[in-house]
């Protein structure tokens, strides 16, 4: 998702895709240690979305 998508949502969807992300990327990272996980390149993109969700989180929770 974008920067732009995030900032759409509200407080309480954000930290509940907060949540999922940070499920996705354990399941993605331990995936990738048991030699499940053919594309790695999902694990950056999944903590590059976390990055950008928590910088937007941070943005709204300081406007408030």
């Amino acid at each position: 998702m974008k920067a732009n998508d995030f900032r759409e949502l509200s407080l309480d969807e954000l930290k509940a895709r907060e949540k999922d992300l940070r499920e996705e990327i354990f399941n993605l990272r331990f995936r990738l240690a048991t030699g499940q996980l053919e594309n790695t390149a999902k694990v950056s993109l999944a903590k590059r979305d976390l990055a950008r969700l928590l910088t937007v989180l941070n943005e709204k929770q300081t406007q408030a």
